[in-house]
């Protein structure tokens, strides 16, 4: 019995999933005007997606990190939880939970600009940082 709950769970999983190709990410990431701020590179975005979220735009599983690139809710976008957040992105929370990607890029884009930059994001920090990422962006 337990085993066919566990499988349920993750045939919800995989069906309620809002998952992208990696090369749509890419492309995107390549219209979206300049995203080498502080000579990070698309590879860096691409990487942290795969790490963070598995490319899906949908994701929401902590309730305070939203969509493709995992982005906090209390510091960069408006959850409408808290009258304190801050919003630095202006935008909304679920507004990044869609195939939409202009907002979440540019958003991204905004986390990077401040000091930490991609050092924001843990699952950045853990499998991307110091690494060769060329694989992330190969044949697209």
């Amino acid at each position: 019995m337990k085993t066919a709950t566990v499988f349920l769970f993750l045939a919800a999983t995989i069906i309620n999933s809002q998952a992208i190709e990696r090369c749509v990410l890419v492309e995107a990431l390549r219209n979206a005007g300049d995203v080498s701020i502080k000579g990070y590179t698309i590879a860096d975005y691409v990487c942290l997606a795969s790490y963070a979220s598995h490319y899906d735009t949908s994701l929401n599983i902590s309730a305070t990190e939203y969509g493709i690139f995992q982005i906090n809710g209390y510091w960069w976008c408006d959850d409408k939880k808290s009258v304190a957040r801050k919003n630095l992105c202006g935008v909304l929370c679920t507004d990044l939970l869609n195939h939409d990607l202009e907002d979440d890029i540019k958003c991204a884009k905004r986390v990077v600009q401040d000091p930490k930059g991609f050092n924001a994001w843990i699952p950045w920090v853990k499998y991307c940082k110091g690494k060769n990422l060329d694989e992330f962006v190969a044949g697209c």
